[in-house]
C-alpha cells in the first residue's frame, strides 16, 4: 500500500469517526459548537472587522506602497523582506490572529511580495493582539493584571526572533535578487508611489468600501467555521478520551523540564485551540504560577492548530507554502517560552517585592494601566454583537446587488 492510498484511509477513518461522535455526543457537541460561535460573534468579528476593512482601502489609496518605500531601509536589512512587510507587521501586531496572513496573502495577489518572501513575512507577522494578552488571558483568565507585560514581550519579542530566524530561509534561492537594490529613502519618491499606486487601481471610493467590507466579512466567515470545527472537534477528542491518552505522551515532555505533568492536558487542548488551553492552565492547581505562565506562553505562541488552519485556508488562495509558516509556530513556542522563564524574574517577581516593599509601583504596574485594556475588553463584549449584526446584514444587502446587478 503506497502512501497516498494509506492517507486516504485515515482522513476517510477519522471524517467517519468524527460523524459518529457527532451522532453520539450530539448534547456536547451543540454546546461546543455554540462556544465557538460565541467566541467568533463576540469577540473575533468585531475585532478583526475594522483593521480588514482600514487595510483595504491603505492597499487601495496606495499607503501600503508609501509605507514600503519608507520602511525598506529596516525592514530588508534585519528580515530581508520588502519596506511593505512593516505595514503587515504593524497591523498583525494590533489586529491579532491571522491578519498578517490575509495582508500578506493580498501582497502577494499585488505581486509585492516574491512567495519566499511572502513565507518568509507570515511567519513573524501572525501574533495575538495586545487586548487579547492583557485583557482575556492576563485579567480574565490569570486575575492577574501584573502578567501582561511578562506575556507580551515574551511573546513579541519571540515573533521578532522568528523574524530574524527566517530570515535565512530560502536565501540561496534570490541570492543575487536584490544586490542591486540599494534605493535611498526619498519622501518625494514615496509620494510619488503612492499616487501612481491610487491611480493604477482606478476604483472609485464606494466601489473600494463595498470591496472591503465583502473580502473582510467573507474572510471572517471562514474563521468563524474554524473556530466553530475546532471548538467541537476538541470537545469530541475529550468525550473519546483521545486527549487524555496522547497527554501521556507530552507528560513525558514536560517531566524532561521538571513541569508537573497536570500541565499535560492543558497543553495538549491549546495546541488545538488557544483560548480553551490557556483558560485550562490558568485554572492548574497543582502547577505553580510560573510553570502556568511558561505553559500558556507557549501556547499562545504556538496560535493552535485552529488559528493554523485559518492560515492553511488563506495561504492556499496563493502560492505561499504553509510548512515554513507551522516550522516558525514551533520555533516562536520554544522563543517565548523561555523568554518568559528570563523575564519572569526581573518583570514579575522582583516587582512584586518592590510593590510590597516600597510600594513604589512601576508605571506598567499601575491599575490604572491595565484598566485600559479591561475596559477595552469589556466594551468588546458588550457591544460586539451589534457590530456584527449590523455588518453582516449590510453584507447580505452587498451581496444581493452584487448579483442582481
Amino acid at each position: 500500500m503506497n502512501a497516498s492510498k494509506l492517507k486516504t484511509i485515515i482522513l476517510a477513518f477519522c471524517a467517519t469517526t468524527m460523524a459518529a461522535s457527532l451522532m453520539v455526543f450530539p448534547k456536547e457537541s451543540f454546546e461546543a459548537s455554540m462556544r465557538g460561535l460565541t467566541m467568533w460573534w463576540d469577540v473575533v468579528f468585531p475585532s478583526l472587522l475594522p483593521f480588514f476593512i482600514v487595510s483595504e482601502f491603505l492597499i487601495g489609496f496606495g499607503v501600503v506602497s508609501f509605507l514600503g518605500s519608507l520602511l525598506e531601509p529596516l525592514m530588508r536589512p534585519l528580515f530581508r523582506v520588502p519596506g511593505v512587510g512593516g505595514f503587515v507587521w504593524a497591523m498583525g501586531l494590533a489586529s491579532g490572529y491571522p491578519a498578517g496572513a490575509k495582508l500578506t496573502a493580498r501582497l502577494r495577489q499585488e505581486n509585492k511580495l516574491t512567495a519566499i518572501e511572502a513565507e518568509r513575512l507570515v511567519s513573524f507577522t501572525n501574533s495575538s493582539n495586545p487586548l487579547f494578552i492583557f485583557g482575556a488571558i492576563a485579567v480574565g483568565f490569570f486575575h492577574n493584571p501584573a502578567l501582561g507585560i511578562v506575556f507580551a514581550l515574551s511573546h513579541y519579542l519571540g515573533n521578532i526572533c522568528v523574524g530574524l530566524l527566517m530570515r535565512f530561509h530560502g536565501r540561496t534561492k534570490e541570492e543575487t535578487n536584490h544586490k542591486d537594490n540599494k534605493n535611498k529613502l526619498s519622501l518625494r519618491a514615496a509620494l510619488h508611489m503612492l499616487h501612481q499606486e491610487r491611480l493604477k487601481d482606478g476604483r472609485p471610493i464606494g466601489k473600494i468600501l463595498g470591496d472591503a467590507v465583502q473580502s473582510s466579512v467573507s474572510t471572517l466567515l471562514m474563521i468563524g467555521g474554524f473556530i466553530i470545527l475546532f471548538s467541537v472537534l476538541n470537545r469530541l477528542l475529550s468525550l473519546l478520551d483521545i486527549t487524555t491518552f496522547l497527554s501521556l505522551f507530552v507528560t513525558i515532555i514536560l517531566a524532561f523540564f521538571q513541569i508537573p505533568n497536570e500541565l499535560s492536558l492543558p497543553l495538549l487542548s491549546g495546541i488545538f485551540e488557544i483560548t480553551l488551553g490557556s483558560q485550562m492552565a490558568s485554572q492548574t492547581s497543582a502547577a505553580s504560577l510560573f510553570q502556568q505562565v511558561v505553559i500558556t506562553s507557549f501556547i499562545l505562541a504556538f496560535s493552535g492548530f485552529s488559528v493554523q488552519a485559518q492560515v492553511a485556508s488563506i495561504l492556499a488562495e496563493t502560492d505561499i507554502r504553509f510548512k515554513p509558516f507551522f516550522i516558525a509556530r514551533i520555533f516562536h513556542g520554544v522563543f517565548a517560552a523561555c523568554l518568559t522563564v528570563l523575564l519572569w524574574k526581573p518583570l514579575y517577581v522582583n516587582q512584586q517585592l518592590s510593590v510590597d516593599n516600597n510600594n513604589a509601583i512601576p508605571v506598567f504596574l499601575q491599575a490604572q494601566t491595565y484598566s485600559i485594556f479591561e475596559q477595552l475588553w469589556n466594551s468588546l463584549i458588550r457591544f460586539g454583537p451589534m457590530i456584527t449584526l449590523v455588518t453582516l446584514m449590510v453584507y447580505i444587502v452587498l451581496t444581493f446587488k452584487k448579483f442582481s446587478g
